[in-house]
């Protein structure tokens, strides 16, 4: 939506407030070269003024009383970026101060112009932070490489992320790695970053979300999407049953998971079916002693593992699975039309290459995964620090693998498909970090797929509403799996 004060797009708030539109929003990890640039009658230096006013206006947005604002510039275009900034900062009557190192000659020339334009306003450059300022500007890095830092860069960046002041983040914070969301120790954590041209899908997975703070995005009037690589999820379209349906127009599920000490976890996912929209849900416990009733949930179906038709209902299975799971894998992954796979099956799956293929040979519109970070790795082969170094790009590898519907779960979701353009989740936050939520999810997308969405378009508006009903959770105490349930 359009800021008039700002001439920014305000994108995703830190408190988790969606302010996107219904569509879903390319993400472009890089910028294109100055030929293309060219080929759209636009100079570098002109984009790089247009830069420079899109931050000058956000900072006034955010901070309109400050009056001292210290403006941290890099060796490169980010750091040009300032200096237009504060060139602009200094004409509106503020006392902008910037910190930059080594000399105009060892700068790009559109930078080199940019700090000349700074400082013809009369702006303050210097190596020494002021001692108080309201607002800080972080025109480090940005999206580009990150060299070795000098002494002068190290001390700047302590000195940003231990003030009290504001920090507004040009294009990422400084060391965020634009395409994965890895933010090494010594980056930048920001209070608002105003990304520039594109959304980058660091910005939203992995460490990205929590050193950006609030998201804005201003286009500087280009279309940067030749280069997309993911797009943002966007939120999903409502749906109106009809008036001459009944329970058997909105699919059955049957979820296959529950052994000795966890039927918790299978009856969260029933639970999360029910409330999904399923037209009937029924539970084979893998632990037999298990009572046949849910008197919490009567809806609940309960019924031997025998007596479920794989091939008449959406199956969703592994959900506090245990080993015993084991046993039935095959025979689920031959017969079932449609499958989600979670938890303890996933973990089996890594282990049998018998069973990957057969996961493998499914029709990807019929399969999802449900994998956090470590069971990823095991059906990679990774660590589970590899996985998170690079979100999308293992999760469009898996999904390539195994030919089905990958979510990889965590901070910025990510959802990939073959053939598909990954998307990443905005939604969701640390209350779902607590067990339970991942069951709650797999239900939810069995449910999805139960009324006759495909694979892919299941998982992205589960993922979306599950993380949804999280961030407006207003409750003062803790955000259980069962009262997620209860809430979708």
């Amino acid at each position: 939506m359009k800021e008039k004060h700002t001439n920014s797009e305000r994108i995703l708030c830190k408190d988790g407030n969606i302010a996107i539109a219904a569509r879903p929003l390319f993400l472009n990890s890089t910028v294109r070269d100055a030929e293309a640039w060219a080929d759209a009658n636009l100079a570098k230096h002109a984009l790089m003024q247009r830069a420079g006013l899109a931050i000058a206006r956000l900072a006034m947005a955010i901070a309109p009383h400050a009056r001292v604002i210290w403006i941290a510039c890099g060796p490169g275009n980010n750091g040009g970026d300032g200096y237009e900034a504060a060139a602009h900062l200094k004409r509106w009557g503020k006392s902008p101060v910037v910190t930059a190192c080594g000399h105009t000659s060892s700068l790009p020339a559109d930078a080199a112009a940019s700090r000349q334009s700074a400082l013809d306003a009369g702006v303050t450059i210097t190596l020494e932070v002021p001692e108080q300022y309201d607002l800080c500007i972080d025109a480090l890095f940005g999206i580009g490489k990150i060299r070795a830092l000098g002494p002068h860069y190290t001390d700047w960046i302590k000195s940003i992320n231990s003030g009290v002041a504001p920090v507004l983040a040009v294009d990422t914070p400084s060391g965020l790695n634009a395409e994965t969301g890895t933010c090494p120790e010594g980056s930048v954590h920001a209070d608002y970053t105003l990304s520039l041209l594109t959304l980058k899908p660091g910005l939203f997975t992995a460490s990205g979300r929590d050193a950006c703070g609030e998201i804005w995005l201003n286009s500087l009037g280009m279309d940067a999407s030749a280069g997309m690589c993911a797009l943002l999820n966007g939120t999903p379209q409502p749906t109106v049953r009809a008036h001459d349906t009944h329970k058997g127009s909105f699919g059955d599920v049957g979820i296959v998971g529950g052994a000795k000490g966890m039927t918790g976890a299978a009856l969260l996912a029933g639970v999360a079916a029910l409330r999904g929209g399923a037209g009937r849900v029924y539970l084979a416990l893998l632990d037999t002693s298990t009572a046949p009733i849910d008197t919490n949930h009567p809806e609940l179906m309960f019924r031997n593992l025998d007596d479920i038709v794989f091939e008449t209902m959406v199956i969703v299975a592994g959900c506090g699975g245990g080993d015993a799971i084991a046993g039935h894998l095959e025979e689920i992954l031959e017969r079932s039309i449609s499958l989600v796979l979670d938890a303890d099956a996933l973990n089996v799956i890594s282990r049998d290459l018998v069973l990957q293929r057969k996961l493998k040979n499914r029709s990807n519109r019929t399969t999802v995964l449900t994998p956090h970070p470590l069971e990823a790795a095991r059906l990679m082969n990774l660590q589970s620090t590899e996985v998170q170094a690079n979100r999308l790009t293992v999760a469009q590898s898996m999904a390539d693998r195994f030919a089905c519907t990958v979510v990889l779960k965590g901070s910025g979701t990510v959802i990939a498909a073959p053939g598909s353009i990954a998307r990443i989740n905005p939604t969701g936050n640390a209350r779902l970090a607590t067990a339970g939520t991942g069951d709650v999810l797999a239900g939810l997308i069995g449910a999805h797929l139960a009324s006759g969405r495909n694979a892919f378009e299941s998982a992205c508006e589960s993922a979306f509403r599950h993380g949804e009903v999280a961030e407006k959770w207003h409750h003062s105490f803790p955000l259980t799996a069962h009262n997620l349930a209860k809430n979708l």
